[in-house]
């Protein structure tokens, strides 16, 4: 079945946020590596700088939702994306105090702005769209385009300008959106049969508020949201430090790129190359979602991530191509499982607060998933690239013991259900 124009709308909208909130966070870690020389900073205190940013990313999701849930998500997502472009040219500014602390500010207020975009982005799918599961394939592939792109523009930029110049020209595009976004048509709940009113300007009292996160926690809910933490923890870890880490590997040292070609560092490359892989997955996995259950197919891709990290070092140590092939399928895993858990998201939560749910989830996402930026510097810096990993493997194996138990529970509750029916 193809997509009505209501669907087309939304699915052309949020593709375009999506894919900017990722172009702006994955380059970050690569003007990380320059920074690192040009503020002669350790990589713990680089990690203490950014972790607040990406902790700001998703507890301000939280706020986000509620707002999603009162004023509407186009709004919101619009302020997203002139924001966020906003604090790219502060960034680029704050070259000329030559301070990492207004490198940090610039940071906080990107952090603040992109925090906007995932609850009110997915709940705008959820209740407008009517083929859900295709559009939130769409959805991820074009983030994965933006997580491609972002540093595969950085660093080939940062060939020829300086990172300042480079942070500028990549704050264009999100003006560009937000232009695009003033004329974008669409009817935001399309999708569901209540009477949800996604532009209420309604108040929402402490009571409301609390009263409807109660509700969420005593559900279902509250697994997926510690399930979506630890899926958090991997992320934003494996993420963050893996274009460093890649650049410090010793069969990265024997690449002969040719004349011609200095400046190019292929570490980054392999790093865009993964996220380029995480289309598929993202594609796949939102397909997925419409023929299987969100939480088995959590707890399937979280082991295999376990897997993954725990090899990624031996396998580093064979070779280059063994190398590229792990990336590969590392990149494939880390953004299949997103659509299962947005899904989860969807299933497990009623509509009228489906900002509020999206709200929580990328507080747990990249909130509390931004801990591992702290972690993963302080590992890193003390002990051997094996314990990293070894710690990412720990949260994925968490996440699929959590995803068990709830394929468990909702597996008890319907047959307990279709018992009480016969």
């Amino acid at each position: 079945m193809g997509l009505n124009t209501n669907d087309r709308s939304i699915a052309g909208f949020t593709m375009a946020g999506h894919s900017l909130v990722h172009w702006f966070e994955t380059s970050i870690p690569i003007f990380l590596v320059v920074w690192l020389a040009e503020f002669d900073v350790s990589l713990l205190v680089l990690g203490l700088v950014l972790a607040p940013s990406y902790g700001l990313f998703g507890f301000g999701a939280l706020p986000a939702g509620v707002l999603a849930d009162r004023f509407g998500p186009k709004r919101l997502i619009l302020l997203c994306l002139a924001g966020m472009s906003a604090a790219f040219v502060l960034i680029a500014g704050a070259a000329y105090v030559d301070s990492i602390y207004a490198i940090a500010f610039g940071l906080l207020l990107w952090g603040l702005a992109a925090s906007v975009y995932h609850p009110a982005g997915l709940a705008l799918i959820s209740t407008g769209v009517e083929e859900r599961g295709t559009v939130f394939a769409w959805h991820g592939i074009a983030g994965n385009i933006g997580i491609a792109l972002g540093p595969f523009v950085a660093a080939t930029l940062l060939i020829f300008l300086e990172w300042q110049y480079v942070a500028a020209i990549l704050a264009i595009p999100g003006f560009i959106a937000a232009v695009y976004g003033l004329q974008a048509d669409f009817d935001a709940t399309a999708a569901v049969e209540d009477n949800v009113d996604a532009s209420s300007d309604d108040a929402l009292t402490l009571d409301d508020f609390l009263s409807n996160s109660r509700t969420l926690f005593a559900s279902a809910f509250a697994v997926v949201f510690v399930i979506v933490t630890f899926e958090g923890l991997f992320y934003r870890g494996m993420l963050t430090y893996l274009p460093e880490i890649l650049h410090g590997l010793p069969v990265m040292e024997g690449i002969d790129i040719g004349a011609g070609l200095e400046g190019i560092e292929p570490a980054d490359y392999i790093y865009v190359g993964l996220l380029v892989v995480g289309m598929a997955g993202q594609y796949a996995g939102g397909k997925l979602t419409d023929r299987f259950a969100a939480e088995r197919g959590l707890m399937v891709i979280f082991s295999i991530l376990a897997l993954l990290a725990l090899v990624f070092v031996p396998v580093s140590s064979i070779g280059l191509v063994p190398l590229l092939a792990l990336c590969g399928v590392i990149g494939f895993f880390l953004f299949a499982i997103q659509p299962f858990y947005q899904e989860a998201v969807a299933v497990y939560t009623p509509a009228d607060t489906r900002g509020l749910s999206y709200g929580y989830t990328y507080l747990g996402e990249f909130g509390l998933g931004s801990a591992s930026i702290a972690a993963g510097g302080f590992v890193l810096g003390s002990f051997e690239l094996v314990y990293f990993f070894a710690m990412l493997s720990g949260f994925a194996l968490i996440g699929a013991a959590l995803s068990i138990g709830l394929h468990v529970a909702v597996s008890h509750r319907q047959s307990t259900t279709t018992d009480a029916s016969a």
